[in-house]
């Protein structure tokens, strides 16, 4: 492999890591503060995806597309916190599972309703259509590249809130112990309101900014909501920032993983799961038990 090569390679990988790691953050922080196993979470990506075309296709503007699916995404999930979520705060994770289990059944027969069965795609912005020449042979996509910016941005956002904000430090502390902020008269309610909408609308966004680079179709979420999970569990549950480093290495590892070993690729994950749990058992950044 030349370094041009492996430098494409090396983009695709934080590209991938970067939109899973959207997607991931939600998750991470509806299950580190609100401790709920949000099973549709992987749903609200495919239904981001299939928001962003359909305003994609009836606007004809993407950007158009992207504010659309995440704001409907968040009211959807403010809509699923208030009426559903918030009934299995204190409930076991058997009662978590089997509702939000039932949600995803429900958006995937809306999405059939709706949509179809049928494969759609979705045209990236013309100003981001073209591809970059690296050499005479190989080229490069132009919005590959703009989705790592996206998401960069998105990213550093995501961080500045939680670190620097006042927002963000009652959510470090629900994340931390979510008994002692009720008992210092923090509002849970509307934090976990917005926690939860916040989450379900990085899931939309992850899944429309991927819709020009993939195609839309049913069940896309399934996979993403198994490797969020991946993310989670190797980044430390209710840390964003080990969220990062969890779908980056998932990221390097799926990618280069299908380059040098293509054969063992789709265990590698797995694999170095495993290894980072026996290392640390509650993840790369995940609070020890005392």
């Amino acid at each position: 492999m030349d370094l041009v090569t492996f430098g494409v390679q090396l983009l695709n990988a934080i590209q991938y890591g970067m939109v899973l790691f959207l997607v991931a953050s939600g998750l991470t922080l509806v299950f580190g503060i609100l401790g709920v196993i949000n099973l549709a979470h992987g749903a609200f990506y495919m239904i981001g995806a299939y928001l962003a075309y359909w305003i994609a296709t009836y606007s004809g503007s993407f950007a158009l597309a992207v504010a659309g699916s995440v704001a409907i995404a968040f009211v959807l999930g403010w809509l699923m916190e208030a009426v559903l979520v918030k009934r299995l705060y204190g409930r076991d994770h058997l009662a978590q599972v089997l509702l939000t289990f039932g949600v995803i059944l429900v958006l995937d027969e809306g999405r059939q309703i709706l949509f179809g069965k049928d494969v759609h795609s979705v045209a990236p912005p013309e100003w981001l259509a073209g591809t970059i020449q690296l050499t005479d042979n190989l080229s490069y996509s132009v919005y590959r590249l703009a989705i790592c910016v996206f998401c960069l941005i998105v990213a550093a956002a995501i961080f500045w809130v939680i670190r620097s904000t006042k927002i963000g430090m009652i959510v470090r502390a629900g994340a931390e112990n979510r008994e002692m902020t009720r008992v210092l008269g923090i509002k849970s309610d509307v934090v976990n309101r917005y926690v939860f909408a916040v989450g379900i609308a990085l899931a939309a966004f992850g899944g429309a900014v991927v819709a020009p680079v993939s195609t839309v179709f049913p069940g896309m979420g399934d996979g993403m909501l198994i490797l969020s999970f991946v993310v989670v569990v190797l980044g430390g549950l209710g840390s964003v920032a080990g969220a990062a480093i969890g779908a980056l290495l998932i990221g390097l590892t799926d990618t280069f993983g299908k380059v040098f070993f293509p054969n063992v690729a789709s265990i590698l994950i797995y694999v170095l799961m495993a290894a980072v749990l026996i290392w640390r058992p509650n993840g790369i950044l995940g609070r020890r038990e005392i």
